[in-house]
């Protein structure tokens, strides 16, 4: 399975094929409402802002996989991002990134860039992909890593 073959569902549960990506660099996180990394949703929209004009795209995923930090529905979800970050980059359906329900794009995401130790499993909210143009998974960052710490990594995939 490649990159843009794949579907999700947006944070309305409607299927969207990853091909209306095709030609995007893309960083791809899974969020979470209550997590200390929460405040991240304000510097992801602002890499988004900067660079949207360029091809470039943030995508949303929530999972409330980590001390049940995402409990809310899609729409409470949607709702929160928006009026408390202004959220303008795409948002997805809640999923799971680990287990035997993981989501198909975050099983493909790990399977492309392990973490620490080679370890494939997501450790926490906020963890991050950086796709290229062409859905090659570039790079994975910790959850700890600033959005603003990834920008000129993200210069260089949208410079090809």
């Amino acid at each position: 399975m490649k990159f843009h073959e794949l579907e999700v569902k947006d944070i309305e549960n409607k299927n969207i094929s990853l091909s209306k990506y095709k030609g995007c660099a893309l960083l791809i996180v899974n969020v979470a409402s209550k997590c200390g990394f929460t405040p991240q949703y304000e510097s992801l929209e602002a890499l988004y802002q900067e660079y949207k004009n360029e091809g470039f795209m943030v995508l949303a995923f929530p999972s409330n996989q980590f001390l049940s930090q995402e409990p809310d529905s899609n729409e409470d979800i949607r709702l929160f991002c928006q009026s408390k970050y202004n959220i303008s980059f795409d948002m997805f359906a809640k999923i799971d990134v680990n287990g035997d329900n993981a989501d198909p794009l975050f099983t493909f995401l790990k399977e492309q860039k392990s973490g620490i130790f080679g370890t494939n499993t997501i450790k926490w909210n906020f963890t991050k992909f950086l796709v290229d143009r062409e859905g090659n998974v570039i790079k994975r960052y910790s959850p700890s890593t600033k959005p603003k710490e990834i920008e000129e990594e993200i210069k260089i995939v949208l410079a090809k």
